[in-house]
C-alpha cells in the first residue's frame, strides 16, 4: 500500500534565509587617520589713501564755508574742518611703507621756514566743459618746492603718486551731477603755516573723511627751545 506524500505547510516550503552578518563594531579606540589640516590665508591688508598737505586755520576755514552758501544744485560742500592744500597724492600705499612716509616727512620738513600762505581768486577744475572741482587758488613762496621735494622722496622709496601737475588749491566743493557754475569770488586772505601733515583719505557715501597719521613742523628758523613734535602719530585727529 502506497503511503500518500506528506503535505509541506508554509513553514516547510519557506526559503532558508541567510543570516545576516552584523557589521563589526569599530573600536573606539582605534585612532582614525588625521584629516588634512585646512589652512587660511589671512586677506591682505587694503592699500591705504594717503596725502601730504597743509591744514587750514579756523579763520581761514569759516570764510570758505561761508562762501559755499552760494553752491546751487548738485554740488557737494567740503566740510570746513576737512579743508586743505594738498602737496602729494599717494593712491596706494601698502600698509607697511606708512612708517617710511613718516619719516620723509619728518626729514625733508627740518630746512622748510613757515610759510606766508595767501588766498586768491576761485577756479574750477577742468575749467572748459562741465567741471568736476570748484576751488579756490592758494600762493605761497617755497610750496612748490617743497611739493617737488615730497614727489621726489615719495618716487625714491619706489612708491607711486598721482602723477597731477602740482597746482596748490584749497577744493571747496565737488559736483555730483547737473549744477550751475559758482560766479568768480576773491579772498583777501592768509595764515602762517608752521607744519605739515601726512593724512589718510577713507572714502564713505557721504564723502572722504581725512583723518592725520603724523604731523610735521617747520623747523627752519625754529627757536631750540621749541619742544619737538611726539614721535607717536595723531590717529584720530580730523580736519
Amino acid at each position: 500500500m502506497t503511503r500518500p506524500a506528506p503535505k509541506r505547510g508554509p513553514q516547510a516550503s519557506a526559503a532558508v534565509k541567510p543570516q545576516s552578518q552584523k557589521p563589526q563594531s569599530q573600536n573606539k579606540n582605534q585612532p582614525r587617520p588625521d584629516s588634512p589640516a585646512r589652512i587660511e590665508t589671512p586677506a591682505p591688508e587694503p592699500s591705504l589713501r594717503l596725502f601730504y598737505a597743509l591744514t587750514l586755520p579756523r579763520e581761514i576755514s569759516t570764510p570758505l564755508a561761508e562762501t559755499q552758501a552760494l553752491l546751487k544744485g548738485n554740488w557737494r560742500a567740503v566740510r570746513a574742518d576737512q579743508m586743505h592744500v594738498t602737496l602729494a597724492y599717494l593712491p596706494a600705499v601698502p600698509p607697511e611703507r606708512l612708517g617710511d612716509l613718516r619719516k620723509l616727512g619728518a626729514d625733508l620738513t627740518l630746512n622748510v621756514p613757515t610759510l606766508d600762505v595767501r588766498l586768491r581768486g576761485t577756479g574750477y577744475f577742468p575749467n572748459e566743459g562741465s567741471p568736476r572741482v570748484w576751488f579756490v587758488k592758494v600762493e605761497a613762496e617755497g610750496l612748490a618746492e617743497l611739493a617737488a621735494q615730497l614727489r621726489e622722496g615719495i618716487a625714491a622709496l619706489g612708491l607711486a603718486t598721482d602723477e597731477q601737475p602740482f597746482k596748490a588749491h584749497i577744493t571747496l566743493a565737488r559736483k555730483k551731477g547737473p549744477a550751475p557754475r559758482v560766479p568768480p569770488k576773491t579772498f583777501d586772505l592768509g595764515w602762517q603755516a608752521s607744519s605739515a601733515v601726512l593724512a589718510r583719505s577713507i572714502l564713505r557715501k557721504t564723502g572722504p573723511l581725512y583723518q592725520t597719521e603724523s604731523t610735521f613742523r617747520f623747523r627752519a628758523g625754529a627757536a631750540e627751545t621749541e619742544p619737538p613734535l611726539p614721535d607717536a602719530p595723531d590717529q584720530s585727529a580730523e580736519f
